[in-house]
């Protein structure tokens, strides 16, 4: 077994962390944020994530997971460094690498043994050289190192089951010997592991989530038109779908993709391109596309209710994707912000991101289930598809409705079955 640090305790670090604990490792896992690291050793999970307080505690319990604060710490006795800190957008859409390159001068300044430095964040094509530069510059003691790429492919939501059941591992290594011994730590998991160069193992990440995002793009598209011509666009995703060619995983139309990876990543492979003299078409669509999808569940509802000042509307769902509890460009934030912006009175409900959108949001009334948001509401909208809204009583929700109004923002429901109940109901694209 090895000896691992995992620099950065987000989403991405805390669950490799906690995973790779679990498989035998010693683990340290390390951030600059006290109060995070404090609740950590305390077992209290900053996150919601399923199964990961779980894994977490366990491990703590059986000697294999640590948490620190300190770098010098974290790495003494490491022989594979992975750095997960965050790369949020920089205002011109380019990833911030501020986070990594203070982690790589760290690493540096306290290195004094031989080890790999596996780069976990989404990072632009050309960091690991950056990375390796700002090492060997801030260098006490001459030792061997290998800076390698790892992209990580985790979900939020389903991030402990990606790490454990992974469709690929992607290291890249232009040393010749250290991605061997990379892909040696995730043999037990027995999943594909694809060794190529650096530079080409970081395009994979970015091209990994581009086309995800194209994906959701071009098909609300299709449902717009759907909506317009009067077709069920969840008849014609049945029917692509029947072709081998064609994954039908992500041809789930709704209000647009939100989260820490895909607005983010698709704004970054569009700079990328522009840095190296090339306009990535596709790419500036798919965004300019998911920014207008979030504002069409409120056309929808105008069709209703017309003006939208003083009128009552619920949300259900507030995090970017069900399971989770964050709301990094979630498609709510835009779509209450809006509804606000036109005098709405907005009441909200979610499972588990209701306390993270209070600091941004503070002007909604938030309930304590779905039944009370939609109390005396003159029409719902459904935002993410939490399985709680999935099985609702139909009968009960019009009765404590002032309006029988739903615009289902997921598709999670019947059209037929709403309509028959006395609802009046429009999906996105059926």
């Amino acid at each position: 077994m090895n000896n691992i640090s995992i620099i950065g305790v987000g989403y991405v670090g805390l669950v490799s962390g906690a995973c790779f604990a679990d498989l035998g490792n010693t683990v340290w896992c390390i951030d600059v944020d006290r109060k995070k690291i404090k609740a950590l050793k305390e077992g209290k999970i900053p996150i919601y994530e399923p199964q990961l307080q779980e894994i977490v505690q366990e491990n703590m319990q059986k000697g294999r997971l640590f948490f620190t604060t300190s770098i010098a710490e974290g790495i003494k006795e490491s022989e594979i460094v992975f750095i997960a800190v965050g790369t949020p957008s920089a205002p011109n859409g380019e990833a911030d690498l501020t986070n990594v390159e203070q982690v790589a001068i760290q690493i540096g300044r306290n290195l004094d043994h031989d080890m790999i430095i596996a780069n976990k964040s989404t990072v632009p094509v050309g960091t690991g050289d950056l990375v390796t530069r700002l090492i060997k510059e801030n260098l006490k003691k001459s030792v061997r190192f290998a800076v390698v790429s790892n992209p990580e492919f985790l979900r939020e939501g389903s991030a402990v089951y990606d790490f454990m059941f992974p469709d690929r591992v992607v290291i890249g290594d232009d040393t010749g010997y250290a991605g061997e011994i990379l892909a040696q730590l995730y043999r037990p998991l027995q999943c594909s592991i694809i060794i190529t160069d650096v530079l080409s193992s970081e395009m994979i990440k970015y091209s990994s989530n581009a086309y995800l995002a194209m994906e959701i793009s071009f098909i609300n598209e299709i449902a717009n038109i759907c909506d317009r011509v009067g077709a069920d666009v969840k008849s014609v995703v049945t029917g692509m779908g029947l072709d081998k060619r064609i994954n039908p995983a992500f041809l789930n139309p709704g209000v647009g993709f939100g989260g820490s990876c895909f607005p983010k990543d698709s704004r970054a492979i569009v700079e990328i391109a522009k840095r190296y003299n090339y306009e990535f078409k596709i790419m500036k669509s798919v965004i300019e596309v998911n920014e207008r999808q979030m504002y069409v569940v409120i056309d929808k509802i105008k069709h209703f209710l017309g003006n939208l000042k003083d009128k009552k509307i619920a949300i259900w769902g507030l995090s970017f994707k069900p399971n989770t509890d964050d709301i990094r460009d979630a498609p709510s934030y835009c779509i209450i912000k809006k509804l606000l912006e036109e005098g709405t009175i907005v009441s909200a409900y979610d499972p588990a991101a209701m306390d993270n959108m209070k600091q941004v949001l503070p002007d909604v009334e938030y309930k304590k289930s779905s039944y009370e948001a939609a109390e005396k509401a003159d029409g719902l909208i459904i935002v993410t598809e939490w399985n709680e809204f999935k099985h609702v009583n139909f009968k009960k929700l019009k009765s404590i409705m002032k309006k029988p109004v739903v615009i289902d923002g997921r598709n999670i429901y019947s059209p037929s079955e709403l309509k028959a109940t006395g609802f009046k109901y429009s999906g996105i694209g059926c």
